[in-house]
């Protein structure tokens, strides 16, 4: 990876040999593996059995969980916060495992739509629960720095599966707890 940064860092013009850009083909390639680091994480190591008895049949929401992504068509950031809730059926996930599962899938090469439904279907696999709604809110770099620049564009997602899908009054909850912590 690291002689590929430094093709990249050639085609542009730019000379390896500046001060400034020795050492940038290394750090390039250690800084992509990080933003990466997804494609190298299984969601069972990251939930690790944090599954807990409960008796709690009441929605459990984990607000503003922040995300880093790049997306597949630019490789450009797309950075934002993830809302993830889910109604148990007699068990809960750890609270740092949601966000960790955010992570699983924020740091691949992805775009908005498939990471909330991927984020919503392994919550529901994990816990079985009866149902699960996802909302991320992202500003997109491919937006604000080329194209269209448009600085004030957030994208919003979601994905709802189970009693969040079916039910009104369910989604609604989701959506009123939400805004009551705005």
């Amino acid at each position: 990876m690291e002689k590929n940064w430094a093709s990249i860092i050639e085609a542009i013009g730019e000379d390896l040999n500046r001060p400034g850009l020795v050492d940038t083909p290394k750090r390039a390639a250690k800084a992509f593996e990080f933003l990466t680091r997804g494609y190298h994480q299984s969601v069972e190591e990251v939930v690790n059995n944090a599954l807990f008895p409960s008796d709690s049949s009441e929605m459990v929401l984990v607000q503003d969980i922040e995300l880093y992504s790049l997306c597949e068509h630019h490789l450009l950031p797309f950075i934002g916060k993830c809302h993830v809730a889910y109604i148990p059926t007699g068990q809960v996930l750890g609270l740092s495992k949601v966000a960790r599962i955010v992570d699983v899938f924020a740091r691949r090469l992805q775009i908005q739509e498939s990471l909330t439904t991927q984020i919503a279907k392994t919550i529901m696999e994990v816990t079985g629960a009866e149902g699960v709604g996802v909302i991320i809110e992202a500003r997109h770099m491919c937006m604000m720095m080329r194209g269209v620049e448009k600085q004030n564009s957030v994208m919003k997602t979601s994905a709802m599966l189970g009693s969040f899908r079916k039910s009104q009054v369910t989604r609604e909850e989701f959506l009123q707890l939400l805004r009551l912590s705005t």
